[in-house]
């Protein structure tokens, strides 16, 4: 495949973030029936309404390509092509008015990410990138047009801002090891949902860290974590993929990755 070709897929990868914020546009902020899933977890009209245009537009354009979304499951087609989306990471937030959600889009490409969006409607902003490349965003608090985005430096986790969406997502051991974590960092935030990673990627937070999540939580995440010079993988240091356990560790760079590692392990670290 060329390299033009991955290029058109990401401007196809923005086309559906665009369909995608003018849906949630029209939802933030207005009344809203909610409903309750097996897991207990809220999803509302803009969940699924947001969705099926992510799908119908995939399948429109691109009508080979597998999809695996949150609300309605996985359809396998192409072996080569994964289109994995997550049409409000942040349901509780919309519900409530707060404007930290966002849309997650990713595209595997034999089974890795090629291709991450994340989208934050409400804000104006969005954090994207070609899986080598270097992570770009659109962010209106820091000016106008399209800006690199890049990690901050630090050499001590003693020194670091951490965030995570809620402890109510952990099991009672994963409390305990975010609970190691927090007390080693600087200050710890809670809230936020995809929004962390893209302060993370902003170089405004130093580490990230989450449990209990499931494959459109994370794999957005990955080209544009690594785009911006961060590093993220799951609690045992291991690439993130469809497989993995559902934790996640993002961070600036590798030295607070693996303090922040040794510490989920029960480990001292400075």
């Amino acid at each position: 495949m060329s390299s033009d070709f991955f290029r058109n897929l990401l401007s196809f990868a923005l086309e559906l973030a665009d369909g995608s914020g003018q849906i949630l546009q029209r939802y933030f902020r207005s009344p809203l029936i909610i409903e309750e899933k097996k897991d207990l977890s809220p999803v509302t009209l803009a969940d699924r309404e947001t969705e099926l245009f992510l799908r119908d537009k995939i399948r429109l354009y691109f009508p080979s390509h597998s999809i695996l979304g949150e609300e309605f499951g996985r359809e396998d087609k192409d072996d080569e092509f994964l289109w994995v989306i997550d049409p409000i990471d942040g349901t509780k937030s919309l519900i409530s008015g707060n404007p930290l959600f966002g849309t997650l889009i990713a595209l595997l490409y034999q089974q890795k990410p090629l291709i991450g969006v994340i989208d934050l409607p409400a804000l104006g902003q969005r954090w994207w990138a070609l899986r080598g490349e270097e992570s770009l965003c659109h962010d209106p608090f820091r000016g106008r047009g399209i800006l690199r985005a890049k990690v901050r430096a630090r050499d001590r986790i003693s020194d670091t801002v951490g965030l995570c969406t809620s402890p109510d997502l952990f099991s009672e051991e994963g409390k305990k090891k975010l609970a190691r974590l927090q007390s080693s960092c600087k200050f710890f935030l809670y809230g936020g949902d995809c929004f962390c990673y893209t302060q993370l990627a902003g170089g405004y937070a130093d580490l990230v860290a989450e449990e209990g999540l499931s494959p459109y939580d994370f794999l957005a995440l990955i080209p544009v974590i690594e785009g911006a010079g961060g590093k993220i993988t799951d609690w045992e240091g291991n690439p993130l993929s469809l497989a993995s356990n559902g934790s996640v560790l993002a961070t600036g760079n590798d030295t607070i990755h693996q303090s922040a590692l040794k510490l989920l392990r029960g480990s001292s670290s400075n």
